[in-house]
């Protein structure tokens, strides 16, 4: 396959999908930082499986990083990225640059109560605002029928499900599983960030989550599951930002009779990772 088209502007972007909702196609669109790897690209299949056209946007978005995080050192590689995307059925690349994202005097800002609360707020508070407000952006300037977001950043996932529901956008919002590398490390554009030696002991995250939750599906108390879960990401060299176990629709306090989530978040030498899995309600392990 050849690389896909490339536009910058929104007006390029929005001629682009009136020719495609002209000829009576559905579009999709995979919202990406870019840097992608293969979990992105099994986004932008599942795309292609519920729609005619696959547009993907490649913005690293300013709003959501903090002063003191990788803004200006996150991986950037479109090049490549338009290579990766030549494999798969991609339609439309939308890259546009920052001031066409956030044009002088921009000052409206999305925010989302719910989901949003604690878990990454309480790390990063400003992080769910500049999400909202881009992916918000997103949904307006492509008009999709479908978009596609990764499980791995599950908490993100329910703020947009609710975003997209309390503002009655006309898109359906699809979930794609978190891919893994062979020794469970959730795949990630920051996992290039990571030492042999710390890319070692970066699965002990995805190991201790999975133990806890097999724990709670087996009956056992979620608190000391949990903490048990803690001391373990601890004692493999990570500052932990939270290990939580919630209600997996709600993101809302667990009930014992409900599917619930367990999602964490940790760094190591610096290298912020996230990760979450399934806990089935307490007792019920398939």
């Amino acid at each position: 396959m050849s690389a896909p088209a490339v536009v910058a502007t929104v007006a390029d972007l929005r001629a682009r999908v009136a020719l495609w909702r002209a000829a009576g196609e559905r579009v999709a669109l995979v919202p990406t930082m870019g840097a992608l790897h293969p979990g992105h690209l099994s986004l932008v299949e599942q795309a292609g499986r519920a729609a005619d056209r696959v547009v993907v946007s490649i913005f690293v978005n300013p709003t959501q990083f903090a002063p003191t995080e990788d803004l200006a050192t996150y991986p950037r590689d479109l090049d490549g990225d338009l290579a990766k995307l030549a494999t798969v059925a991609t339609d439309l690349v939308f890259a546009p640059t920052p001031q066409e994202m956030y044009p002088a005097g921009a000052s409206t800002v999305v925010t989302v109560g719910g989901p949003s609360a604690g878990l990454e707020s309480d790390a990063r508070p400003h992080f769910f605002a500049g999400v909202a407000t881009v992916v918000s952006k997103l949904l307006i300037q492509a008009a999709p029928d479908v978009a596609v977001f990764g499980e791995k950043d599950f908490q993100q996932l329910a703020v947009i499900r609710r975003l997209v529901a309390d503002l009655h956008l006309p898109v359906e919002i699809l979930s794609g599983a978190t891919l893994r590398e062979a020794d469970g490390l959730a795949m990630s554009s920051r996992n290039v960030y990571l030492t042999a030696a710390n890319r070692e002991r970066a699965p002990a995250l995805h190991r201790a989550i999975q133990r806890a939750a097999a724990r709670i599906g087996n009956g056992e108390d979620a608190k000391a599951a949990l903490r048990d879960a803690r001391d373990a990401i601890a004692a493999a060299g990570f500052a932990i930002d939270y290990v939580e176990h919630r209600d997996a629709a709600t993101l809302g306090a667990p009930e014992d009779n409900r599917p619930g989530r367990i999602l964490a978040a940790a760094r190591i030498s610096g290298v912020r990772l996230i990760d979450n899995v399934p806990a089935p309600p307490k007792g019920q392990n398939p």
